[in-house]
């Protein structure tokens, strides 16, 4: 006969440890339906990384204008060199005829000299630095001799420097083209930031800068601006004439700047030349290191590095390119880390 035995009932601990599990489960459910998304940044949070980047962005755009400046004096002084090659090949070819021609008139008189006819087939460093040849030849021909082997080496070394200018060449384009990219991604990474923003919040921070770069001088007390010699006043007025164009990097006028662009570009309307970056322009005339002691016109250098740099207007103001985004403009100079000016 079968037998029939109950179903054995869970324990108790068993059930309190299910109940428990299940309990914990709805709970981590339920939360994870109520939690909140993680926070959007705020509006001033954005411009103050956005700001940031257009910094980093100056710091490459320097870099890739010195690039660009080192790569278009190679390329001068390579063509000048390839010149310079050329018009001595033209040279060595002539001295080289003209020793055959001596060549010819000593066939006509009874044979060419030995020494000349090895100079004909080969190079003559090999016995030019032989008495015993060189007693073999006239006056007029070891001078001709001696003219073709300096010559030669003058082309040689030439050639070499040309070498070596476009190895020098080869490399500044690529660090060109990484400082380009450099400055392309972060000012990519500020319009994405930018791009997190709503419509009216976009719209805001537009009135913000154009509040910013309001071009009016009248707004702006420059104080006394007579005092600034012939040469930099001339600058500053140029530099004045640029105000309300936009910054682009690697521009240098006349219709759009970068930093170091506008005081390049203003300077050289008044007829001196500078150089292109704002540390090499750092080191290109007399240091002023109060503020007190500037003058209008006088370059002013900020940050550490020095990767920014505008024109002093007179009465706490400089007027500069600040960033993408905005134009030419006066702000107080106290609005960046100022470092010393310079007189040209």
């Amino acid at each position: 006969m079968a037998s029939h035995r109950r179903p054995k009932q869970p324990s108790r601990t068993r059930v309190t440890v299910l109940t428990t599990a299940a309990a914990a489960a709805v709970a981590l459910s339920a939360q994870a339906a109520n939690a909140a998304p993680s926070e959007k940044p705020s509006k001033s949070e954005v411009k103050a990384k956005v700001d940031k980047l257009y910094e980093e962005a100056e710091q490459a755009t320097e870099k890739l204008d010195g690039a660009k400046e080192k790569q278009e004096k190679l390329q001068k002084e390579i063509s000048t060199i390839q010149d310079t090659v050329a018009r001595g090949q033209e040279e060595l070819n002539k001295l080289r005829d003209g020793l055959g021609s001596m060549a010819t008139a000593q066939y006509r008189s009874g044979g060419i000299d030995p020494s000349v006819q090895l100079f004909l087939s080969a190079d003559p460093d090999s016995f030019l630095d032989k008495a015993s040849t060189l007693d073999q030849l006239s006056a007029q021909q070891v001078e001709a001799l001696k003219k073709i082997q300096d010559k030669q080496r003058e082309l040689a070394q030439e050639r070499t420097e040309a070498t070596e200018k476009l190895k020098d060449l080869a490399a500044t384009r690529t660090e060109l083209s990484n400082k380009k990219k450099e400055v392309q991604a972060k000012l990519a990474d500020a319009q994405k930031l930018l791009n997190t923003l709503t419509a009216q919040e976009k719209a805001a921070l537009a009135a913000e800068e154009a509040r910013a770069s309001r071009s009016s001088a009248a707004r702006v007390d420059l104080g006394n601006v007579g005092s600034a010699s012939g040469i930099a006043a001339a600058a500053f007025s140029a530099a004045q004439k640029a105000i309300g164009s936009p910054y682009v990097y690697g521009a240098t006028g006349p219709s759009s700047f970068d930093c170091s662009g506008l005081t390049s570009w203003a300077y050289a309307q008044a007829g001196v030349g500078i150089p292109r970056t704002s540390q090499a322009q750092a080191g290109a005339g007399t240091r002023i290191y109060s503020q007190s002691d500037l003058r209008v016109g006088d370059l002013v250098l900020f940050y550490g590095d020095l990767h920014h740099v505008g024109i002093y207007a007179g009465n706490g103001q400089v007027l500069h390119a600040p960033h993408t985004g905005a134009t030419v403009r006066y702000e107080s100079i106290n609005n960046m880390p100022f470092q010393f000016g310079v007189r040209i």
